[in-house]
């Protein structure tokens, strides 16, 4: 295959509900086997570069239990499924029984066969990897009792949500659950203990697997295996263990010099997973600043050196995080998707994002219930999909600007950058407020004396055309309605 492209463009499925839609859809079960490759295609055809088959491992029967029996949990399944039954409680993909696909999706060989679909039609298969955790009845827990983080019968007693009794043929243990510490544990999952030489070999061993059948791995809460973070969680129960010599990460590039890791990570750790050798990594901050309508804080985002942004993975919306069409509402969510989809870095679409979805999904479910399509927000993502596989949003220069105050203060409002290389120039000016925003914009030498430009807003479909000379002078005049948001493509009259 070719070269991954500089800020590429991923696209995450959930799987199960993907091949349940298209099984009712097509009144038959539909595997990953028999995909129809007009739904292969179709994804070609927006421009994705990976696809993250979400959730593609086998699910947990004791998490499935664990879910069924919930009726907390049942508040929200009932939310996002009227009338959900138990039997719509499939488990958490996050509670791994085995590598292994899970039946109801796929087998080794229907997973190799997807994998070729889509590489023959230019994309990457990117799939989930856990470090922290396995599920309850994980064969590790009863095989490899070592492999994980202990507690004792009294921290059992007083704590049971967060500690667990186990069974191995070695005898009863007291066994923790993984959690992240600003958050109450994960009910389906335990903790795997880093600190523990065995069970580094056995992860790389599972990754030098399951490596051999996609391109690339999301990596599930990446910045829980370092050695500082994850001392400071459970040093309490590391018995005297000391951190290994080296990171985790480290080993893992090691091991898959070619492979492409992408790093769910919070916290500030990002630059770090970068440096262990992670090629791109989660960027919560610009979506939370994006959320938010802060433009002060995107803007400090985008100042970061541009290598650095080329690997961080941007995005509105994911499996964790609530709806973009609910987060932003009609007003503001054009203004968002063209800042996100028109940023440097990985731009990261989840399923249903494009069709303007409203229920969060939980991912225990095996689907949710139906909604309209919003038809208009459709075709504005295909155009802006569209618009952004050009090779100037990729491989072309990319430099922030700084709008300049024009008769009040609202330039802070407002976002702009662009896109050049040698073929074409592309200007994004966004209004993150909730009134107008004016304010003038210098574009420098690129912009010749003495003729005219022509700014075409393929978004919005605006033509207008600008004298050089006041360019040159005194920048490019915008004017922007609330929450506005325009791609110029600038073009010599």
């Amino acid at each position: 295959m070719n070269p991954i492209r500089n800020h590429p463009h991923l696209y995450e499925i959930n799987t199960w509900s993907w091949l349940y839609d298209l099984s009712r859809r097509l009144c038959r079960n539909i595997s990953l086997r028999n995909v129809p490759d007009s739904d292969w295609d179709a994804l070609a055809e927006l421009g994705f570069d990976f696809i993250w088959l979400m959730g593609i491992w086998e699910r947990s029967p004791e998490s499935r239990r664990e879910f069924r029996g919930d009726s907390a949990s049942f508040v929200d399944f009932r939310r996002a499924l009227p009338g959900c039954t138990m039997n719509d409680v499939v488990g958490s993909p996050y509670a791994i029984h085995r590598y292994e696909p899970d039946a109801r999706l796929a087998d080794w060989s229907a997973l190799d066969a997807a994998r070729e679909k889509l590489h023959a039609r230019g994309m990457r298969l990117m799939l989930d990897f856990v470090p922290n955790h396995v599920a309850l009845d994980h064969p590790w827990t009863r095989e490899h009792p070592e492999y994980f983080i202990h507690g004792t019968v009294e921290e059992l007693h007083d704590d049971p949500i967060a500690f667990y009794q186990m069974e191995s043929p070695s005898g009863a243990y007291v066994i923790a659950r993984a959690r992240d510490p600003y958050f109450p544990p994960w009910r389906d999952v335990v903790q795997l203990n880093h600190f523990e030489p065995s069970l580094r070999a056995a992860l790389l061993a599972e990754l030098a697997k399951i490596s051999q059948h996609c391109d690339g791995l999301r990596c599930d809460m990446a910045m829980l295996a370092l050695n500082e973070v994850f001392a400071r969680i459970w040093g309490a129960q590391l018995g005297g263990l000391s951190a290994p010599p080296r990171e985790f990460w480290q080993d893992v590039r090691a091991a898959l010099p070619n492979f492409t890791l992408l790093a769910e990570a919070y916290w500030g750790t990002e630059p770090r997973m970068i440096e262990l050798g992670f090629d791109f990594s989660y960027d919560k901050n610009f979506y939370d600043a994006l959320r938010g309508n802060r433009a002060d804080q995107l803007r400090a985002q985008l100042s970061g050196d541009l290598e650095f942004q080329r690997r961080l993975a941007r995005f509105i919306e994911n499996h964790d995080e609530d709806r973009s069409a609910e987060v932003f509402g009609p007003e503001r969510l054009r203004a968002a998707a063209t800042i996100f989809g028109t940023a440097p870095g990985m731009r990261f679409y989840h399923q249903g994002q494009l069709e303007d979805r409203k229920i969060h999904f939980p991912i225990q479910l095996s689907h949710i219930a139906d909604e309209p399509v919003d038809t208009a927000i459709q075709a504005f993502y295909k155009n802006l999909l569209q618009l952004t596989r050009a090779d100037t949003f990729h491989s072309g220069g990319w430099r922030q600007l700084n709008p300049e105050a024009q008769g009040d203060d609202s330039a802070g409002a407002l976002i702009a950058y662009d896109w050049q290389d040698e073929k074409s120039w592309k200007l994004v000016v966004v209004n993150l407020s909730g009134g107008a925003a004016q304010a003038r914009i210098r574009l420098g030498d690129r912009i010749a004396a003495g003729r005219q430009y022509v700014f075409a807003d393929v978004i919005n479909n605006n033509r207008y055309v600008r004298d050089a000379d006041e360019i040159r002078n005194l920048g490019l005049y915008v004017r922007l309605e609330p929450f506005e948001a325009d791609i110029f493509d600038i073009t010599p009259a």
